[in-house]
Protein backbone atom coordinates (compact mmCIF):
# COMPACT_ATOMS: atom_id res chain seq x y z
CA UNK A 1 0.00 0.00 0.00
CA UNK A 2 2.96 2.16 0.85
CA UNK A 3 4.48 1.91 -2.28
CA UNK A 4 1.18 2.27 -4.45
CA UNK A 5 1.00 5.68 -2.08
CA UNK A 6 4.72 6.63 -2.76
CA UNK A 7 4.19 5.70 -6.60
CA UNK A 8 1.36 7.94 -6.85
CA UNK A 9 3.37 10.72 -4.98
CA UNK A 10 5.83 10.95 -7.90
CA UNK A 11 3.67 10.53 -11.21
CA UNK A 12 1.15 13.68 -9.32
CA UNK A 13 3.70 15.71 -8.05
CA UNK A 14 5.24 17.31 -11.22
CA UNK A 15 1.91 17.76 -12.96
CA UNK A 16 0.42 19.50 -9.60
CA UNK A 17 3.18 21.32 -9.47
CA UNK A 18 3.32 22.66 -12.51
CA UNK A 19 -0.46 23.64 -12.39
CA UNK A 20 0.03 25.63 -9.23
CA UNK A 21 2.79 27.72 -10.98
CA UNK A 22 -0.11 28.11 -14.16
CA UNK A 23 -2.43 29.23 -11.36
CA UNK A 24 -0.33 32.05 -9.62
CA UNK A 25 1.42 33.09 -13.10
CA UNK A 26 -2.25 33.91 -14.75
CA UNK A 27 -3.63 35.04 -11.37
CA UNK A 28 -3.74 38.36 -12.11
CA UNK A 29 -3.60 38.40 -15.65
CA UNK A 30 -5.46 40.81 -17.53
CA UNK A 31 -4.06 40.21 -21.33
CA UNK A 32 -7.17 38.53 -23.81
CA UNK A 33 -4.70 35.89 -24.85
CA UNK A 34 -3.62 34.79 -21.55
CA UNK A 35 -6.61 34.39 -18.82
CA UNK A 36 -6.15 33.54 -15.74
CA UNK A 37 -6.77 29.76 -15.28
CA UNK A 38 -9.63 29.72 -12.77
CA UNK A 39 -11.63 31.60 -15.77
CA UNK A 40 -10.80 28.73 -17.80
CA UNK A 41 -11.46 25.87 -15.50
CA UNK A 42 -14.76 27.99 -14.63
CA UNK A 43 -15.22 27.76 -18.03
CA UNK A 44 -14.54 24.60 -19.07
CA UNK A 45 -17.97 22.39 -17.86
CA UNK A 46 -19.84 24.84 -19.96
CA UNK A 47 -17.87 24.19 -22.97
CA UNK A 48 -17.15 20.83 -23.01
CA UNK A 49 -21.07 19.17 -22.04
CA UNK A 50 -21.91 15.69 -23.01
CA UNK A 51 -23.04 17.01 -26.38
CA UNK A 52 -19.62 18.50 -27.16
CA UNK A 53 -17.94 14.77 -26.08
CA UNK A 54 -20.04 13.26 -28.50
CA UNK A 55 -19.83 15.03 -30.91
CA UNK A 56 -16.55 16.24 -31.42
CA UNK A 57 -13.89 14.22 -28.82
CA UNK A 58 -15.80 10.86 -30.21
CA UNK A 59 -15.01 11.39 -33.90
CA UNK A 60 -11.77 12.41 -33.02
CA UNK A 61 -10.71 9.31 -31.14
CA UNK A 62 -12.14 7.25 -33.89
CA UNK A 63 -10.17 8.63 -36.56
CA UNK A 64 -6.87 8.13 -34.46
CA UNK A 65 -8.13 4.54 -33.27
CA UNK A 66 -8.47 3.95 -37.65
CA UNK A 67 -5.25 5.40 -38.35
CA UNK A 68 -2.82 4.21 -35.40
CA UNK A 69 -4.53 0.42 -36.33
CA UNK A 70 -3.96 0.92 -40.21
CA UNK A 71 0.08 2.13 -39.10
CA UNK A 72 0.68 -0.69 -36.46
CA UNK A 73 -0.34 -3.26 -39.22
CA UNK A 74 1.19 -1.72 -42.08
CA UNK A 75 4.46 -1.00 -39.93
CA UNK A 76 4.92 -4.38 -38.33
CA UNK A 77 3.88 -6.05 -41.70
CA UNK A 78 6.31 -4.37 -44.22
CA UNK A 79 8.75 -3.70 -40.67
CA UNK A 80 9.18 -7.25 -40.96
CA UNK A 81 9.58 -7.94 -43.96
CA UNK A 82 12.22 -5.55 -45.14
CA UNK A 83 14.19 -6.32 -41.42
CA UNK A 84 13.84 -10.09 -42.67
CA UNK A 85 15.79 -9.82 -45.86
CA UNK A 86 19.08 -8.38 -46.65
CA UNK A 87 18.14 -7.67 -50.65
CA UNK A 88 14.71 -6.26 -49.93
CA UNK A 89 16.16 -4.14 -47.27
CA UNK A 90 18.87 -2.42 -49.72
CA UNK A 91 16.19 -1.80 -52.70
CA UNK A 92 13.55 -0.15 -49.95
CA UNK A 93 16.06 1.62 -47.74
CA UNK A 94 16.71 4.78 -50.38
CA UNK A 95 12.77 5.05 -51.21
CA UNK A 96 12.10 4.97 -47.05
CA UNK A 97 14.58 7.49 -46.36
CA UNK A 98 12.62 9.90 -49.27
CA UNK A 99 9.40 9.52 -48.03
CA UNK A 100 9.65 9.60 -44.44
CA UNK A 101 11.75 12.85 -44.59
CA UNK A 102 8.50 14.40 -46.26
CA UNK A 103 6.15 15.82 -43.30
CA UNK A 104 2.88 14.47 -43.36
CA UNK A 105 1.31 17.77 -43.01
CA UNK A 106 2.51 19.00 -46.21
CA UNK A 107 0.62 15.65 -47.77
CA UNK A 108 -2.90 17.06 -46.77
CA UNK A 109 -3.46 18.70 -49.71
CA UNK A 110 -2.12 16.21 -51.94
CA UNK A 111 -4.05 13.35 -50.38
CA UNK A 112 -7.26 15.58 -50.33
CA UNK A 113 -7.24 15.60 -54.08
CA UNK A 114 -7.55 11.65 -53.59
CA UNK A 115 -9.66 11.19 -50.65
CA UNK A 116 -11.45 14.02 -50.49
CA UNK A 117 -12.46 15.96 -46.91
CA UNK A 118 -14.02 13.73 -45.35
CA UNK A 119 -12.80 11.07 -42.83
CA UNK A 120 -10.97 9.08 -45.12
CA UNK A 121 -8.42 12.12 -45.44
CA UNK A 122 -7.65 12.20 -41.78
CA UNK A 123 -7.34 8.68 -41.34
CA UNK A 124 -4.63 8.75 -44.16
CA UNK A 125 -2.80 11.49 -43.03
CA UNK A 126 -3.04 9.78 -39.20
CA UNK A 127 -1.48 6.40 -40.95
CA UNK A 128 0.95 7.90 -42.91
CA UNK A 129 2.25 10.00 -40.27
CA UNK A 130 2.42 6.79 -37.55
CA UNK A 131 3.83 4.38 -39.96
CA UNK A 132 7.17 5.21 -39.95
CA UNK A 133 8.19 4.99 -36.10
CA UNK A 134 6.72 1.72 -35.89
CA UNK A 135 8.03 0.93 -39.83
CA UNK A 136 12.07 1.54 -38.88
CA UNK A 137 11.84 -0.10 -35.09
CA UNK A 138 10.50 -2.97 -36.31
CA UNK A 139 12.64 -3.26 -39.10
CA UNK A 140 15.67 -2.75 -36.27
CA UNK A 141 14.22 -5.43 -33.91
CA UNK A 142 13.85 -7.88 -36.36
CA UNK A 143 17.28 -7.17 -37.46
CA UNK A 144 18.75 -7.41 -34.06
CA UNK A 145 17.48 -10.91 -33.55
CA UNK A 146 19.88 -13.28 -31.99
CA UNK A 147 21.38 -15.28 -34.82
CA UNK A 148 22.04 -18.31 -32.63
CA UNK A 149 18.64 -18.69 -31.37
CA UNK A 150 17.31 -18.20 -35.63
CA UNK A 151 19.92 -21.00 -36.32
CA UNK A 152 18.20 -23.27 -33.35
CA UNK A 153 15.43 -22.94 -34.83
CA UNK A 154 15.89 -23.92 -38.02
CA UNK A 155 17.79 -26.59 -36.67
CA UNK A 156 14.69 -28.00 -34.56
CA UNK A 157 12.51 -27.50 -37.81
CA UNK A 158 10.78 -24.33 -36.26
CA UNK A 159 9.59 -22.10 -39.31
CA UNK A 160 7.11 -20.47 -41.27
CA UNK A 161 4.20 -18.80 -39.01
CA UNK A 162 6.03 -20.46 -35.93
CA UNK A 163 8.98 -18.99 -36.33
CA UNK A 164 7.66 -15.68 -36.68
CA UNK A 165 5.43 -15.45 -34.37
CA UNK A 166 6.99 -16.95 -31.34
CA UNK A 167 10.23 -16.01 -32.46
CA UNK A 168 11.16 -12.98 -34.28
CA UNK A 169 8.15 -10.71 -33.25
CA UNK A 170 8.28 -11.96 -30.12
CA UNK A 171 11.91 -10.80 -30.18
CA UNK A 172 11.11 -7.87 -31.59
CA UNK A 173 8.34 -6.84 -29.74
CA UNK A 174 10.37 -4.10 -27.79
CA UNK A 175 11.74 -2.38 -29.69
CA UNK A 176 8.01 -2.98 -32.01
CA UNK A 177 6.50 -0.87 -28.50
CA UNK A 178 8.95 1.65 -28.86
CA UNK A 179 7.73 2.26 -31.98
CA UNK A 180 4.31 2.41 -31.08
CA UNK A 181 4.69 4.38 -28.06
CA UNK A 182 6.07 7.05 -30.59
CA UNK A 183 3.33 6.54 -33.40
CA UNK A 184 0.84 7.65 -30.53
CA UNK A 185 2.44 11.08 -29.68
CA UNK A 186 2.31 11.62 -33.76
CA UNK A 187 -1.00 10.35 -34.50
CA UNK A 188 -2.61 13.04 -31.65
CA UNK A 189 -0.61 15.64 -33.40
CA UNK A 190 -1.80 14.83 -36.78
CA UNK A 191 -5.39 14.77 -35.45
CA UNK A 192 -5.48 18.05 -34.38
CA UNK A 193 -3.95 19.08 -37.77
CA UNK A 194 -6.12 17.24 -40.37
CA UNK A 195 -9.26 18.29 -38.61
CA UNK A 196 -8.16 22.31 -39.44
CA UNK A 197 -8.84 21.38 -43.08
CA UNK A 198 -11.91 21.22 -44.04
CA UNK A 199 -13.86 19.65 -41.26
CA UNK A 200 -16.82 19.88 -39.70
CA UNK A 201 -16.22 18.58 -36.33
CA UNK A 202 -13.37 17.06 -33.89
CA UNK A 203 -11.22 18.45 -31.52
CA UNK A 204 -8.96 20.00 -33.75
CA UNK A 205 -11.52 22.07 -35.62
CA UNK A 206 -13.44 22.97 -32.04
CA UNK A 207 -10.18 24.93 -31.11
CA UNK A 208 -9.45 26.38 -34.11
CA UNK A 209 -13.47 27.77 -34.24
CA UNK A 210 -12.73 29.04 -30.53
CA UNK A 211 -9.57 31.11 -32.28
CA UNK A 212 -11.49 32.44 -34.89
CA UNK A 213 -14.06 33.97 -32.43
CA UNK A 214 -11.90 35.39 -30.26
CA UNK A 215 -13.54 32.98 -27.51
CA UNK A 216 -9.74 32.79 -25.79
CA UNK A 217 -10.92 31.07 -22.56
CA UNK A 218 -13.11 28.46 -24.27
CA UNK A 219 -9.91 27.80 -26.89
CA UNK A 220 -7.39 26.74 -23.76
CA UNK A 221 -10.07 24.47 -22.72
CA UNK A 222 -9.33 22.65 -25.68
CA UNK A 223 -6.24 22.87 -25.37
CA UNK A 224 -6.57 20.98 -22.05
CA UNK A 225 -8.51 18.33 -23.50
CA UNK A 226 -6.41 17.99 -25.69
CA UNK A 227 -3.78 17.27 -22.91
CA UNK A 228 -5.66 15.26 -20.89
CA UNK A 229 -6.57 12.61 -23.57
CA UNK A 230 -2.72 12.28 -24.35
CA UNK A 231 -2.42 11.39 -21.02
CA UNK A 232 -5.07 8.87 -20.40
CA UNK A 233 -4.18 7.17 -23.82
CA UNK A 234 -0.31 7.31 -22.61
CA UNK A 235 -1.66 5.82 -19.31
CA UNK A 236 -3.89 2.56 -21.54
CA UNK A 237 -0.61 2.43 -23.80
CA UNK A 238 1.49 1.51 -20.48
CA UNK A 239 -0.86 -1.24 -19.08
CA UNK A 240 -1.15 -2.54 -22.73
CA UNK A 241 2.37 -2.93 -23.05
CA UNK A 242 3.28 -4.06 -19.49
CA UNK A 243 0.48 -6.95 -20.22
CA UNK A 244 1.94 -7.48 -23.28
CA UNK A 245 5.86 -7.33 -22.45
CA UNK A 246 5.67 -8.90 -19.14
CA UNK A 247 8.23 -11.99 -19.74
CA UNK A 248 10.81 -9.06 -20.80
CA UNK A 249 10.14 -6.50 -17.69
CA UNK A 250 10.57 -10.20 -16.02
CA UNK A 251 13.61 -10.37 -17.54
CA UNK A 252 15.33 -7.41 -17.25
CA UNK A 253 13.91 -7.43 -13.55
CA UNK A 254 15.83 -10.55 -13.43
CA UNK A 255 18.57 -9.58 -14.15
CA UNK A 256 19.13 -6.46 -12.08
CA UNK A 257 18.53 -8.83 -9.21
CA UNK A 258 21.16 -11.25 -9.87
CA UNK A 259 24.56 -10.47 -8.54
Amino acid sequence: MKRIARRLVLVLALPALLFAGWWLASANSTDVFWPPLRTILKTFPDVWTAERLRHDVLPSLWRLTAGYALAAVAGVALGTVIGSYRRVRAVCEPVLEFLRAIPPPVLIPVIMLFAGIGDTMKVTVIASGCVWPILLNTVEGVRAVDPVMLETARTYGISGPSRLRHLVLRSASPQIFAGLRQALSIGIILMVISEMFAASNGIGFTVVQFQRSFAVPDMWTGIIVLGLLGCLLSVVFQLVERRVLAWYHGLRASARRSP
